[in-house]
């Protein structure tokens, strides 16, 4: 055999050797058990729509109505502009990527004419019973998917409640005859009434007479009305002197 091949052979099978060496001698050095508690765990904490979907149940903010009074209808109309690309406001305005919205308030869900509304969208309007009151529309402009599971409106939603209440004001002007604001003093205005199944006071209770004796006399801001002229005194009065006996 060349001797030249026999030692470029042996040079590598050198050099094998070698980094076999240095790597078994390397993890014996360098090696390092796993720990038997890790130095921190990362918890991700469950928000309210996550707990609120666990349970079965939405969670929602609080309602719009109160704030819609002190709203700046001028101000959601700049809002407005997040929802010009798939919306028409004018009267009689086309469909776009999403329906007509002149008149939207108190307009029964589903039920623009000649928009393609979803499944999901047809479902929850119930066959057009239930309508976009001031909170349907509050809760579907905060999050679409989650107030309507099913619905095609792919937009993310409006998280603060004050740019949902001006748009809400100003939507609410865009028809023709602007629906009513909800009385937001209704709340507070039966806390005077005296509660279920009790009776109102009365205005003054009487004394009630001792057990076995007469009637209270008349008080002293009630006197006995005075006989009328050239009649007798009323039976019972103190100090009336009593009839002469029939002869």
């Amino acid at each position: 055999m060349n001797p030249y091949v026999n030692m470029g052979v042996g040079a590598l099978l050198g050099t094998v050797f070698v980094l076999m060496s240095v790597s078994i001698a390397s993890e014996g050095i360098f090696h390092s058990e796993a720990p038997e508690k890790e130095g921190f765990a990362i918890d991700a904490e469950e928000t309210a729509g996550e707990a609120g979907a666990a349970g079965g149940e939405e969670a929602k903010s609080e309602p719009i109505g109160p704030l819609l009074a002190s709203a700046d209808a001028s101000a959601g109309e700049a809002v407005f502009k997040k929802c010009a690309s798939c919306h028409t406001i004018e009267k009689g305005g086309p469909n776009k990527v999403g329906p007509n919205l002149w008149g939207v308030v108190n307009r029964p869900i589903a039920s623009h004419e000649g928009f393609s509304y979803s499944a999901g969208m047809q479902t929850f309007s119930e066959g057009g019973k239930v309508v976009w009151d001031y909170d349907h529309l509050s809760y579907f402009l905060e999050a679409p998917k989650k107030h309507v599971p099913g619905t095609a409106m792919g937009f993310a939603g409006l998280k603060k409640t004050d740019e949902r209440a001006n748009l809400i004001a100003w939507l609410r002007e865009q028809a023709d005859s602007p629906a009513p604001l909800p009385d937001a003093g209704a709340a507070g205005s039966t806390e005077a009434a005296p509660a279920a199944g009790q009776e109102a006071p009365a205005a003054a209770e009487a004394p009630a007479p001792a057990e076995g004796g007469a009637a209270p006399a008349a008080t002293e801001a009630s006197p006995a009305p005075a006989p009328a002229e050239g009649g007798a005194a009323p039976a019972g009065q103190t100090g009336a002197p009593a009839p002469a006996p029939a002869n």
